[in-house]
C-alpha cells in the first residue's frame, strides 16, 4: 500500500482537530485590573478559527468585536492549550485552544447583560496583597495545603508537597512572588480546592475563596495575568492602560493593581524620572481629592528603546 494511502486511511480514523481562539481583555480602572468576560462573568470571550478567517489575530479580534462590542487595540498571543482531554462540546474533537493578551481602556459594555468587566481578584483575592490577600492566605489557604501535604503517600511526597507549597504561596519564610499566579492555581487545582477540580462543577462548595470560570478559562487568565505581571517590569505596556494623560499617583496605581503589591512612592517617581518615559504636559489635575497635580503623558519615541532596553519597575520594594 502507498504510503500516501496509509496516510490518508490514518488521518480518516483520528477524530478532526477544531481551532478555538480565546481572549484575556484587561484594563485598569481607578486601583482595579479588570478583565471582560462573557457569560454573566463566567467565560471569557471566545470563538472557533474557521476557514473563513484571514488569520488568527483578525478572527480573534471578530469574535471579541462580536460577543462584546469592544474594538481590541494591543493584543498579543499569550499561550497554546493543547491537552489531549480538550474536545469540543457535543462532539469528539481535539480542540487546540489559542489564547491573546489585549491591554486596552475600560469603555461601556453593550453586548448586554452577560457581557461585563470584573475585578480579576473576584477569581484570584489571593493575589491582591495589597489589601486581604495575604490574610486569606494565612487563614484559609495554608490550613487547606497543610491538610494535603499531611495526606500524602509517603514522607518523600509530603517533603515535595510542602515545599511547594512553601515557594508558590510564601509560606514558612519563603518570600511571596508576585509572578507565581498560574503555578498556585495549579497547585489549588491539583488540591482539589478550586471548584473546577471537583466533579459537581463549578457550582462545588470550596473552603478557598474565589469565583470559578466555565471550562478551564481560570486557568488561562492566571497564565495572563502571570505574563503581565512579569512584563511590566521589562515593557512599557502599563501605558496601554493609562489614558493620554495621567498623574504619576495614577500611573503608581495602575501598576500597584497588576501586581497586586504596593510601591514604595519615592523608589517608584524617581525610576519612572530616571528612565525617561514621560512628559509634562503642562496642565493640572483638579479633580484628584487634595492639592492639584501634574499630568504626564507617554513618550512615544522611546517605546522601541525601551522595548530593547527593557523598563524596570520597582516592585520588590513594597511599603
Amino acid at each position: 500500500m502507498p504510503d500516501s494511502a496509509r496516510i490518508s486511511r490514518k488521518s480518516a480514523k483520528e477524530p478532526a482537530t477544531a481551532a478555538e481562539l480565546i481572549a484575556v481583555i484587561v484594563a485598569v480602572s481607578g486601583d482595579m485590573p479588570r478583565v471582560l468576560t462573557i457569560e454573566d462573568a463566567a467565560a471569557l470571550p471566545s470563538g472557533p478559527f474557521e476557514s473563513a478567517h484571514r488569520s488568527l489575530q483578525s478572527a480573534l479580534r471578530q469574535w471579541v468585536e462580536q460577543q462584546t462590542h469592544h474594538r481590541l487595540g494591543y493584543v498579543e498571543q499569550l499561550y497554546t492549550f493543547a491537552d489531549s482531554d480538550r474536545t469540543m462540546e457535543g462532539a469528539e474533537r481535539r480542540v487546540i485552544s489559542i489564547s491573546y493578551l489585549g491591554l486596552t481602556r475600560e469603555a461601556r459594555t453593550t453586548g448586554g447583560n452577560a457581557v461585563s468587566w470584573q475585578s480579576w481578584y473576584r477569581y484570584f483575592p489571593w493575589e491582591d496583597h495589597r489589601d486581604r490577600g495575604a490574610a486569606i492566605v494565612a487563614d484559609r489557604i495554608a490550613p487547606c495545603l497543610r491538610s494535603w501535604v499531611d495526606a500524602a503517600e509517603d514522607a518523600v511526597s509530603r517533603r515535595e508537597r510542602r515545599q511547594r507549597a512553601d515557594i508558590t504561596f510564601g509560606l514558612n519564610g519563603r518570600p511571596w512572588n508576585e509572578e507565581l499566579v498560574l503555578q498556585r492555581y495549579e497547585l489549588l487545582y491539583e488540591a482539589e480546592l478550586v471548584a473546577e477540580a471537583s466533579p459537581f462543577g463549578i457550582e462545588a462548595s470550596m473552603p478557598v475563596p474565589g469565583e470559578p470560570m466555565l471550562h478551564d478559562h481560570r486557568r488561562i487568565l492566571a497564565t495572563a495575568i502571570a505574563r503581565l505581571r512579569a512584563k511590566i517590569k521589562y515593557r512599557p505596556v502599563v501605558f496601554e492602560l493609562m489614558p493620554p494623560r495621567f498623574t504619576l499617583l495614577q500611573l503608581q496605581r495602575a501598576v500597584e493593581a497588576l501586581a497586586g503589591r504596593l510601591l514604595h512612592k519615592q523608589n517608584f517617581r524617581r525610576l519612572i524620572d530616571q528612565q525617561d518615559l514621560v512628559e509634562e504636559t503642562g496642565e493640572m489635575a483638579t479633580e484628584t481629592g487634595g492639592r492639584p497635580a501634574k499630568l504626564f503623558r507617554f513618550r512615544r519615541e522611546v517605546q522601541v528603546e525601551r522595548a530593547i532596553a527593557g523598563t524596570k519597575l520597582p516592585l520588590s520594594r513594597a511599603v
